[in-house]
């Protein structure tokens, strides 16, 4: 029994340095974990598109607002803006996108990426000026890939269409041997190639006087697709890191106030029991910035808040234990109450830490039910007390039981 707990206190020891290690910012494998933050910490863009839906049944206009917000969501992403977040907002007949963009201060050309539809058409061009579209467009396209000219050296983007994108371009480009193929975006010809034999297998290039930025914009544009309606930007703003830095400052400074005032409350009402809490507490606060970084969670000031919310229910589930084995001491020896006060105490720790979880569920929303409406900051906050709350439940009863098991007598 004693070696089982030595081993199992040796492997609490092994992951709480292990943690630590990744919480103070060391490299892994030599990759480096940082920690993410919120647009309200870092500073960015904060972006108000409002949508275009007055021609629209009101039958079709909720779908067409929730492709509206995938096709921007997903052009953001392939952008490479990490942790973005966009929301529909819909207030007194008007619909509108709301696209926060941290670590971005310089907003237009993210604006102008998105803002652009992308509608991808190949059309023949017939005489000098006569343009005739073809019934080949971005709805038939499998990806796109920014690429290299072999001959030019030149940025340009490769496409590859799906099964019947390729029957259709395989007869387009059969009956337009020797003639320029049209490629247009948006009404603009970009490209038009001369078509020099058939093209069998659905791949083309799309070849012109871009630059790198270019062409990864016009991939990023034909992976998302085309935007269902039109939208104008209505607000832009732009946060700055300042103002977060300061809210960061002051919330630590909150946070280890509060970890020693409840620290030092363990300590003076449970005596050597509060020293095993507080260094379950100080496990929990490691393995909690650890994950922080490893999942990554993206910080921000009602994250924060879920935080040192979450510290209190890790300490709640100790005091449960110790009232209880105050009781249970007065009957039997010291061994066999610990484990009864573990047993006993564990289904109010259980009922009270489900009912929490539960409701940061709904907060989070991570199954998108429509007719819950979530902000980007309250997914933030569920997200962090609901982690908070897992690893309170293995600190306070994992952790604190093996200590209590080995060193109090």
């Amino acid at each position: 029994m004693k070696k089982n707990l030595l081993v199992k206190t040796i492997l609490i020891l092994l992951l709480v340095l292990a943690c630590g290690y990744i919480s103070l910012g060391y490299p892994i494998f030599g990759k480096k974990f940082e920690l993410q933050l919120g647009l309200d910490l870092s500073g960015g863009s904060h972006l108000v598109f409002e949508a275009d839906t007055e021609n629209l049944e009101s039958s079709k206009k909720e779908k067409a607002l929730s492709s509206l917000r995938n096709v921007i969501e997903k052009r953001v992403n392939l952008f490479g803006v990490s942790e973005s977040n966009v929301t529909t907002s819909s207030f007194e007949g008007k619909d509108r996108i709301i696209v926060e963009l941290p670590g971005i201060n310089d907003p237009k050309e993210a604006t102008n990426l998105i803002g652009q539809t992308a509608q991808l058409l190949f059309a023949e061009i017939v005489g000098e000026n006569q343009i005739v579209p073809t019934n080949l467009t971005g709805a038939d396209l499998k990806s796109a890939d920014t690429t290299f000219d072999q001959n030019s050296g030149k940025p340009s983007v490769s496409i590859e269409f799906n099964e019947e994108g390729s029957k259709k371009f395989e007869e387009i480009t059969g009956k337009t041997i020797g003639k320029p193929l049209a490629i247009i975006l948006d009404n603009n010809i970009i490209s038009a190639p001369v078509v020099n034999e058939k093209i069998i297998g659905g791949k083309a290039q799309i070849s012109g006087n871009f630059t790198v930025d270019e062409a990864k914009k016009l991939e990023v544009q034909l992976n998302a697709g085309a935007l269902p309606i039109p939208v104008k930007l209505v607000e832009e703003k732009t946060i700055g890191a300042t103002l977060g830095a300061d809210s960061v400052n002051k919330s630590i400074k909150a946070g280890v106030i509060g970890l020693v005032m409840v620290s030092l409350f363990m300590i003076l009402i449970y005596g050597r029991y509060g020293l095993v809490a507080d260094f379950a507490l100080l496990t929990f606060g490691v393995i909690t910035f650890a994950l922080y970084k490893l999942i990554p969670v993206t910080l921000t000031l009602p994250g924060i808040a879920g935080f040192l919310l979450s510290v209190g229910m890790a300490v709640d589930s100790n005091i449960l234990i110790f009232e209880r084995l105050k009781e249970e001491i007065k009957l039997r020896p010291f061994a066999s109450a610990l484990e009864i006060s573990f047993g006993r105490a564990w289904d109010s720790i259980r009922d009270a830490n489900v009912a929490t979880l539960v409701t940061a569920f709904i907060l989070a929303n991570p199954l998108d039910w429509s007719f819950l409406h979530v902000s980007g900051p309250v997914r933030g906050f569920a997200i962090t007390l609901a982690l908070g709350i897992a690893i309170s439940l293995f600190t306070g009863i994992v952790v604190s039981r093996n200590l209590l098991r080995l060193f109090v007598k």
